[in-house]
């Protein structure tokens, strides 16, 4: 496994990151099976391990923390903080007041008092985000966080956090973990020239579009009766993305090569990322991505995916999962009151 420096942190993580969402009553819950897939991935080689509360409602912590018994310190990792855990309004978001009560609970699932990276799993429009930033420079200063960063964060998102961070003298986000595949291209125009700029990691959630790059979905044949097909039908069916799926299957067969390992490559290929995050259910589809870390692509099948879905440029739909920010989800901000819309 090759190991990169999680941006200008120092800290050194694989290239693949073994992502924990699978783990728990929402996809996988059977708890020693999911240990084993964990000891599995760390005895290839992973060393990083990212999760978050809210998978399966703080269960797939429960189960990264047992698993990690006796080898804590030899793992990156990561959780992430954001979304509702319960009912209450305020178990929720970026406030002090829950970041402050959040991160007892992840630490407590976790069995450890200290978390390597905790991250905001969202912006927050309705916080300052030097309140948020506040609260995380006290956690890393009490030992119990030892570095910050986002997730799905817009570039002038990450751009305002670190000003404030320049002008407060409060920690800044070191990391950002956004969607990313061939599929998936939009934030190499902004986001991760403006990550390499800050000197932030950048791990990639998604590299395999929900699934679509694991071959399993075909341009006219049956939609596979799998988790991510229930959850998100409408990306999963998507014919413009499946135009797109059957040109790349064509090109990884051409290369001799598995689509998940070249949509993997792919991503671990661009200079910003520190690491893709895989995300299996079973320990059938873990060795399935265990099996690519040797694949490299030359600048011909680059450039040829460069053809296939241009840089820049997204295909795959994000359904359910993307950040939406508020000027786009709310009407109101949109459009002017009634008798102000004419020119005159």
């Amino acid at each position: 496994m090759l190991y990169r420096t999680l941006g200008r942190t120092g800290i050194k993580v694989s290239s693949y990151c073994l992502g924990a969402m699978m783990f728990g009553k929402m996809a996988n819950n059977d708890h020693d099976e999911c240990a084993r897939m964990i000891h599995r991935a760390l005895d290839a080689g992973i060393n990083f391990i990212d999760t978050a509360d809210r998978y399966s409602d703080g269960d797939s912590e429960v189960i990264v923390g047992k698993a990690l018994k006796g080898r804590r310190d030899d793992v990156v990792l990561a959780t992430k903080v954001f979304g509702p855990m319960g009912d209450d309004p305020n178990r929720r978001g970026g406030s002090r007041r829950w970041v402050t009560q959040a991160v007892e609970d992840s630490l407590r699932r976790l069995q450890t008092d200290y978390i390597d990276l905790y991250q905001l799993h969202r912006p927050v429009p309705d916080t300052d985000i030097e309140e948020t930033l506040s609260v995380l420079t006290d956690l890393m200063r009490a030992g119990k966080v030892r570095a910050i960063g986002a997730s799905t964060f817009p570039a002038s998102d990450i751009v305002e956090a670190q000003w404030v961070a320049e002008r407060r003298g409060l920690a800044r986000f070191r990391t950002e973990q956004p969607p990313y595949s061939i599929l998936n291209r939009s934030i190499e125009r902004e986001v991760l020239p403006t990550c390499q700029r800050y000197g932030m990691g950048v791990m990639a959630w998604s590299p395999l579009a929900k699934g679509m790059l694991t071959g399993k979905y075909r341009k006219g044949e049956p939609t596979p009766d799998t988790l991510r097909a229930k959850f998100f039908q409408k990306a999963m069916t998507d014919q413009q993305t499946l135009d797109k799926v059957e040109q790349l299957i064509a090109l990884a067969d051409g290369a001799g090569i598995l689509l998940m390992h070249m949509a993997l490559a792919f991503v671990v290929s661009h200079p910003a990322l520190s690491s893709a995050i895989i995300g299996p259910r079973t320990p059938e589809q873990l060795e399935v991505l265990l099996a690519g870390v040797e694949v490299s692509l030359d600048d011909e099948i680059l450039d040829r995916i460069d053809e296939i879905v241009p840089p820049g440029e997204d295909v795959g739909l994000l359904e359910g999962s993307a950040y939406i920010p508020p000027s786009l989800e709310q009407v109101a901000l949109r459009r002017r009151p009634l008798p102000e819309r004419a020119a005159r």
